[in-house]
């Protein structure tokens, strides 16, 4: 069996939580449901900025079940990375079976540095574990906060020897060359993680972005995946990225999400709520400046 390819506008979605630290099931779908209907391909459900490494596995299984449940499962990709390989293997299998179109996986990012060869091991081990549950996987690469970053030759070698199974790369390193250099690889897909990319993914040969800041503005960043943008837009996606970037991205994306409902205040330690008044109220103008245009 081939592992299905996937590709556009995917929202890195967050995670809403309660007071208490549970996760609020029907704020997170209802967010999910609007960015797809909002121009989203498809969801990321369960990276970095749903907050999934600060989450247990048990944790971790039951959204992952509760979002297949409530949405299509051919439109989300999900997190089974861990630092553990029998963890990210119970993880991935789930995935499998939940109906996701794809795992998003990290490197086992305690232990570092790491040669080529150990990390091809682990992949490897991965792939034989979950060989009756064939979903794609997609490498994540994220140097600054793994410590760890896949080269171009690694990435070369999972697809040459595993094709049905590896698919291609999250990119959140913010270096696009690197990226260019990911996405000439034969049949590796890769996606930035800054949507302005998507003005010349053409050119460049990007499958995509997977994208935090794409949950506040979902239609711009679908204009420019399809080509039907013009300079401003790509300006005004420029500006609201490089906007919500000058604060911490994960409580400023979720603080933009859920105007007005409290739950979406909600982050887990080691994050923190943003609470210093100058950033509340840039972020309060970057969501009057949204609602006047839209």
């Amino acid at each position: 069996m081939t592992a299905a390819k996937i590709g556009g506008v995917v929202a890195a979605v967050p995670t809403p939580f309660t007071e208490n630290r549970t996760v609020d099931v029907d704020a997170f779908l209802e967010h999910g449901r609007w960015c797809l209907a909002e121009g989203c391909d498809l969801l990321n459900v369960l990276g970095t900025t749903g907050e999934a490494n600060a989450l247990s596995s048990v944790q971790r299984s039951a959204l992952m079940a509760a979002a297949a449940k409530g949405l299509d499962g051919d439109r989300m990709m999900v997190g089974t990375g861990t630092p553990d390989l029998e963890t990210t293997i119970a993880l991935t299998r789930q995935a499998y079976e939940l109906g996701y179109a794809a795992a998003l996986v990290l490197p086992p990012y305690y232990y570092k540095p790491v040669p080529d060869e150990g990390l091809f091991a682990w992949f490897d081990q991965l792939i034989r574990g979950t060989a009756k549950t064939p979903i794609g996987l997609y490498l994540y690469n994220f140097p600054q906060l793994t410590g760890i970053e896949f080269s171009p030759a690694l990435a070369a070698k999972l697809i040459q020897m595993f094709p049905e199974r590896i698919c291609g790369a999250k990119d959140s390193s913010g270096n696009l060359d690197y990226a260019r250099k990911l996405a000439r690889i034969p049949g590796f897909a890769v996606f930035p993680s800054n949507e302005a990319a998507l003005a010349e993914a053409q050119k460049d040969s990007f499958a995509g972005c997977i994208s935090a800041t794409v949950n506040i503005d979902p239609q711009s960043s679908a204009r420019l995946w399809k080509g039907q943008s013009d300079q401003a837009t790509l300006d005004s996606v420029r500006n609201l990225r490089q906007a919500i970037a000058a604060h911490p991205l994960i409580p400023a994306v979720k603080y933009l999400v859920g105007m007005g409902h409290a739950v979406w205040g909600n982050v887990l330690p080691p994050n923190l709520k943003i609470a210093e008044a100058a950033s509340l109220d840039a972020l309060d103008t970057i969501a009057a400046e949204l609602a006047s245009a839209g």
